[in-house]
């Protein structure tokens, strides 16, 4: 659980302790000491920063999450159940700087990833259902509803689920 740059000194420690190790005819030990660097690589591409930029994300400071989401090298790279948990903070992020546009397309790629329970999951299906009603689409809106709903385990949910379901209903059709 540390930042890239926590990351990085820690991997030129094993690395430092591997060449130290070698000069002392350490074999075994340098073995372990690049065994445990190149666990830090792994780790670096597969969970990064996502578990300390929750964290920060969770207590509402948005601008050092996003700061540490940034540090992300390639959000492909990302393990499944890292990756929903990256575009959910991602979009909703985007969502409180007004860029609905972006936040869109990181809640849909959420919602392509598995997220902690299934209310997590019907949250971002409300999120694309309220930013499809922002945008005068009647269909996307009560698609997401729908799905939502199926997903909803929460008198909340679903009370929201139905605000947008009445909303939706109330546009004219496209």
């Amino acid at each position: 659980m540390y930042n890239a740059k926590g990351r990085y000194a820690l991997m030129a420690i094993f690395v430092i302790a591997a060449g130290v190790c070698l000069f002392y005819d350490q074999f075994q030990l340098a073995v372990i000491s690049v065994l445990m660097a190149g666990f830090v690589v792994w780790s670096h591409f597969k969970s990064s920063s996502i578990l300390i930029a929750s964290k920060y994300f969770k207590n509402g400071d948005y601008d050092k999450a996003e700061e540490l989401l940034a540090e992300v090298p390639n959000p492909d790279r990302l393990a499944k159940n890292r990756r929903g948990y990256y575009e959910f903070m991602i979009a909703n992020i985007a969502l409180k700087k007004e860029d609905y546009q972006a936040a869109e397309y990181h809640f849909q790629v959420a919602s392509r990833f598995p997220l902690g329970t299934r209310s997590d999951k019907s949250f971002v299906l409300i999120h694309l259902a309220n930013l499809a009603l922002r945008k005068k689409d009647k269909v996307r809106a009560l698609a997401y509803a729908d799905k939502a709903k199926d997903l909803a385990n929460t008198e909340r949910t679903k009370e929201i689920i139905n605000k947008i379901e009445k909303e939706a209903n109330s546009l004219p059709t496209n």
